[in-house]
């Protein structure tokens, strides 16, 4: 198989065998990018050169038999809002002044310590504000099961990028869905952590970091690097020496929730909802309890979490000057410039609805050890499109699913869990208690190992 294709769990028994070395495994991924990105536009400032010393130098140690840590020599992408030191974070928007950060985030000083070769940051939205690629700054990053479709976002070059084999460890970050809509669209495997368990700067409420890969046991591999602790992060939980590992269980006797309908939004797509009821079914004859949920989420709460971030957005960009603000994205501008005649208790009563969406969701799904569901209510839409309602005034209709679980502080993977007609990939949610990561991990590895026959990754054999 091209090492470009080869799991970060693979790469690093190949490595600890010396069958395969971390310059090889580079080399690979950077052939793979070269021929694929005048198609698929996922990355941004690829460092070829300075990957490829930080290979070599990983190579090093591993003849040595002396790794700096779980994933030395892994060739690794990070979404280009996280900050890595030397380059700048445009933040998807040509508004941005680049000016190259001072240090790492948290998520990429980890990868770091842990000998990841870095390569490439990957592309996002403007302000991550949607669930696709467009951007300002950044050309449009296709999906590679199907170039006219979106790869999803805001971690859109993340998603494109696992899918195409730009190596095994990629990381995106989620704040209403940002992991989860793209790894659902892109076919590849995610976790939204519970909060502050992946330590990120800055901090907000429902921001979050994860893992996106092609494996469970991949993601399970990259959260002993994320989740150790790093004082930046004023809303991290106390660290936990977590056994990442340990994904083997049995699902039978688990309470399971069957969530079709998120209760606002857009309508779930027929063959979406097939195949999340054909993986209820699966989890049903391997002897977990499966019951519905009955919808929760209300249109005022979904309203109430667009115009706080709708006020949120325009407190960012009102202090711009003009000749910067003509830059944003039209449709971002827009979204973001009707809050301008907001009150304070429009704002207030905004983040309100947040809060309430929290307790709803939380007393919704109390009673079930993990909740199923679609991550997205349809497939991937047209690449062109900044959502699938293409409307500033809607622009949040297909975050139903995911959003909740931002608000909640719950852990939510997105998996695959089947395919349209057409060939696009179908997403499936699993959901979990707050704080049980390392359980949805879990579940998440029952499906995979339940699920039927998957189709072959795009580009494969390039």
């Amino acid at each position: 198989m091209n090492p470009a294709d080869l799991s970060a769990c693979a790469l690093v028994a190949a490595y600890a065998k010396g069958e395969l070395s971390p310059v090889e495994a580079l080399e690979a991924v950077i052939l793979r990018a070269e021929r694929l990105e005048p198609q698929l536009m996922a990355l941004w400032a690829l460092d070829v050169e300075g990957a490829r010393a930080t290979a070599r130098e990983s190579e090093a140690r591993w003849r040595k038999g002396a790794p700096l840590g779980p994933i030395d020599g892994i060739p690794l992408t990070i979404k280009e809002n996280i900050a890595t030191r030397g380059v700048a974070m445009p933040l998807g928007t040509a508004a941005s002044e680049l000016v190259a950060s001072t240090a790492d985030a948290p998520p990429a000083a980890r990868a770091r310590e842990s000998g990841a070769v870095i390569f490439a940051r990957t592309t996002m939205p403007d302000y991550g504000m949607l669930s696709s690629s467009k951007s300002s700054f950044h050309k449009l990053t296709r999906n590679p099961w199907d170039l006219t479709k979106t790869p999803g976002g805001s971690s859109a070059g993340a998603g494109a990028a696992a899918a195409a084999g730009y190596g095994p460890l990629h990381i995106g970050t989620d704040i209403g869905g940002s992991v989860r809509l793209p790894a659902g669209w892109c076919g590849i495997f995610t976790l939204k952590p519970s909060l502050g368990r992946i330590p990120i700067d800055p901090p907000f409420q429902g921001r979050v970091a994860g893992p996106m890969t092609r494996t469970v046991a991949d993601s399970a591999l990259f959260m002993q690097v994320l989740s150790l602790p790093d004082a930046r992060d004023h809303m991290s939980l106390p660290y936990e020496a977590i056994a990442w590992g340990a994904l083997d269980r049995d699902v039978k006797g688990l309470r399971i929730g069957l969530h079709l309908d998120a209760g606002a939004g857009l309508p779930v797509d027929p063959e979406t909802s097939a195949a999340v009821q054909a993986a209820a079914r699966a989890f049903e004859a391997a002897g977990a309890i499966v019951e519905p949920l009955a919808p929760f989420l209300t249109r005022e709460m979904l309203d109430g979490q667009d115009r706080f971030w709708r006020a949120r957005a325009y407190a960012d960009i009102a202090s711009l000057p003009e000749e910067r603000k003509a830059k944003i994205l039209p449709f971002i501008r827009a979204w973001a410039e009707s809050a301008a005649p907001f009150s304070g208790q429009d704002v207030y009563s905004g983040f309100a609805q947040s809060m309430a969406l929290r307790k709803a969701t939380e007393a919704a799904t109390r009673r079930f050890d993990y909740v199923l569901s679609p991550t997205a209510p349809a497939p991937a839409f047209d690449a062109e499109l900044p959502s699938p309602t293409n409307d500033p005034e809607r622009p949040f209709e297909h975050i139903a699913f995911t959003l909740p679980y931002n608000m909640s502080e719950q852990p939510a993977a997105s998996i695959n869990c089947g395919y349209t007609s057409r060939g696009l990939p179908i997403g499936l949610q699993i959901a979990g208690r707050r704080f049980d990561d390392l359980g949805v991990l879990q579940v998440s590895r029952a499906w995979e190992r339940m699920r039927p026959q998957q189709n072959a990754w795009p580009f494969a054999a390039a």
